[in-house]
């Protein structure tokens, strides 16, 4: 599966440097918060904004596999039945329903990244895979677009959960300069009861790129109902000290719900309507435990 939904240009926020971000489709986990939901599935997909709908049927009558039908005069979708052919996206008159998911080969995705090779080469960056959760994708194919860019020259980083077998993380530590490392909460009931999963594997995950010598940057998403508070600070850096793992940049991510709009447009609910982001004078504090306990270069943001 290779699925990608955007290719995003001129990111600084997905590692060192101006970078172009590739956003695989599909992720092993269900964060409540997601903001890319897009990205949570791995097949492809329709998605429509119900409110800019007039209900003028064009998509049902042009269907051919019938998956859809007039409800109160908007469209609702039977998943099953859609083949995702993008007939209802084509003759849509006010160009509100759109394809999610597009297959690219290893040639074309080469290809469309190296077109800003100079803005790499000017601000020290590159390529960054995230996603969903790139690290699921067909490991063939990763290894293929990442011996390309080291090829050339051009630095990869991955964004990753974590939550993938060891192996594939191996496979690639060659080619990858720098891992982008979600850490979300410690405690393995709480990460399973927001995200779907426990963090067994992540953590053992983590602990074994350490040793291996990988570049790692850890990211902590926080959010105040679920890990933003000093025990799971605390016990973050504890893990970290514990297993030796110094990684060079330490970034803490306030929670946002920017993401929360797109959930309609795909049928899907948006589960952290409850959720809020510490203050700024909280998020300072954690700051400073990370600094104290000698990891400097930890900031707010990414």
């Amino acid at each position: 599966m290779k699925n990608i939904t955007n290719i995003q240009k001129f990111s600084v926020h997905d590692g060192d440097g101006i970078r172009t971000s590739v956003f695989f489709k599909g992720c092993p986990l269900n964060c409540e918060w997601c903001h890319n939901p897009e990205t949570q599935r791995y097949e492809r997909e329709i998605q429509y904004d119900p409110e800019k709908c007039t209900g003028c049927g064009a998509c049902v009558n042009a269907c051919p596999s019938n998956a859809l039908t007039l409800k109160e005069r908007k469209p609702s979708v039977n998943r099953k039945m859609c083949t995702v052919c993008g007939r209802c996206e084509t003759v849509c008159p006010v160009g509100i329903r759109e394809v999610i998911g597009r297959e690219y080969t290893v040639k074309e995705l080469v290809k469309e990244l190296m077109k800003d090779q100079i803005f790499y080469e000017d601000s020290g960056g590159g390529v960054t895979f995230s996603g969903g959760e790139a690290m699921t994708m067909d490991l063939n194919y990763l290894l293929a677009v990442a011996r390309e860019l080291h090829r050339q020259e051009i630095t990869l980083t991955i964004d990753t959960c974590g939550y993938v077998p060891y192996e594939k993380f191996q496979a690639l530590l060659p080619y990858v300069d720098t891992f982008l490392y979600d850490v979300k909460v410690m405690d393995p009931e709480i990460h399973s009861q927001y995200m779907g999963v426990d963090n067994e594997l992540i953590l053992e995950n983590l602990v074994r790129l350490a040793r291996d010598g990988a570049r790692l940057y850890i990211r902590i998403p926080v959010i105040r109902e679920v890990n933003g508070n000093e025990k799971n600070m605390k016990e973050i850096i504890m893990f970290l000290k514990k297993h030796d793992i110094r990684p060079p940049q330490i970034n803490l991510l306030p929670y946002h719900d920017t993401g929360s709009g797109k959930y309609p447009k795909l049928d899907m609910e948006y589960k952290g309507t409850d959720l809020h982001a510490p203050d700024q004078a909280e998020m300072e504090e954690f700051v400073r435990l990370f600094q104290e306990a000698g990891f400097q270069n930890t900031k707010i943001g990414g």
